[in-house]
C-alpha cells in the first residue's frame, strides 16, 4: 500500500514536469481512505517521500493551471487528500515541520494545530526538507524527484549541492553568506552552532564564531526548475 501511494506523488510529479493531465491522479489523491493513507505513510521514511513531491507537484498545479497567486497559493486549503482539505502550507509546517509557526523561526509551534494532521506529521523533522521544497521562487531549492528507497541519499545531494551553489565563505572577515532559509527556519537547523556544524560536515569548512550574513531572496518567478540528483 505505501508503495502505491508514494508512486501516486511520483506520478503526479512527473506528469507535472511533462506537462501531462493531471486530474486523474489527483483524483485519486482525493478518494485515498484517511486510515489507507495513514497506514500507507506508516514512518518518516515514506512521509518525507510523499509529502515533499506532493507538495512540489501542488504548487506547480495551482500556480501553472489554477492561476493562483501569492500568499494564498499557501495559506488556503485548496487541496483535498484522502478526503481532507488542505493547504500547501499544511503540507509543509503541519506535517514536514510537525506544526511550527511558519513565522517563528522555528521556534514556536503553531498556536491553533490540526488534530488530523497530526496523525500524518513526521516524528522527527529533518531540516533538510528545506533544500527539497520548491515554491517557484528563483532563490528556491530545484524540483527533484524522490523514492523512498533512495531518499537519505537524495536529501544528502540536495543539501550539498544547495549548500554549494548558494554559500560563500569569507575566511578573513570570518562571515559565511548564506541563503534566506536559514534565517526563516534558524531552529530547525539548530540554531548557529547547527548551521556552523552543516557547513563544517557539507563544505568541509569549519567556521565556528563566524558572523552569518543572508543573502537577499529572489521571488522573481521561476517554474519547472526540475533537476536530476546525480547519486554517480
Amino acid at each position: 500500500m505505501s508503495e502505491n501511494i508514494i508512486q501516486l506523488s511520483e506520478k503526479l510529479l512527473w506528469a507535472v514536469k511533462m506537462n501531462e493531465p493531471t486530474q486523474d491522479l489527483v483524483t485519486q489523491l482525493e478518494n485515498l481512505s484517511w486510515e489507507d493513507l495513514k497506514k500507507g505513510l506508516s514512518n518518516d521514511i515514506d512521509k518525507k517521500t510523499f509529502w515533499i513531491n506532493a507538495y512540489n507537484a501542488f504548487f506547480q498545479i495551482l500556480r501553472k493551471e489554477k492561476k493562483i497567486e501569492k500568499p494564498k497559493i499557501y495559506k488556503e486549503k485548496l487541496l483535498t487528500i484522502a478526503g481532507q482539505k488542505m493547504s500547501l502550507d499544511d503540507m509543509e509546517h503541519g506535517i514536514l515541520r510537525k506544526q511550527q509557526n511558519k513565522y517563528s523561526l522555528g521556534f514556536l509551534p503553531k498556536v491553533f494545530n490540526n488534530k488530523q494532521l497530526k496523525d500524518l506529521e513526521v516524528e522527527t523533522l529533518d531540516e533538510r526538507i528545506h533544500f527539497a521544497l520548491n515554491c517557484g521562487a528563483k532563490s528556491c531549492p530545484p524540483i527533484a524527484f524522490y523514492s523512498a528507497d533512495k531518499l537519505d541519499q537524495q536529501l544528502e545531494l540536495a543539501t550539498l549541492s544547495f549548500l554549494e551553489g548558494e554559500t560563500d565563505i569569507l575566511t578573513e572577515e570570518k562571515e559565511v553568506h548564506l541563503s534566506q532559509l536559514f534565517k526563516w527556519y534558524y531552529d530547525d537547523f539548530g540554531g548557529q552552532e547547527g548551521i556552523e556544524q552543516m557547513i563544517k560536515e557539507k563544505l568541509g569548512v569549519e567556521v565556528t564564531g563566524f558572523k552569518l550574513v543572508y543573502k537577499d531572496y529572489s521571488w522573481e518567478e521561476e517554474l519547472d526548475n526540475f533537476v536530476v540528483l546525480d547519486e554517480g
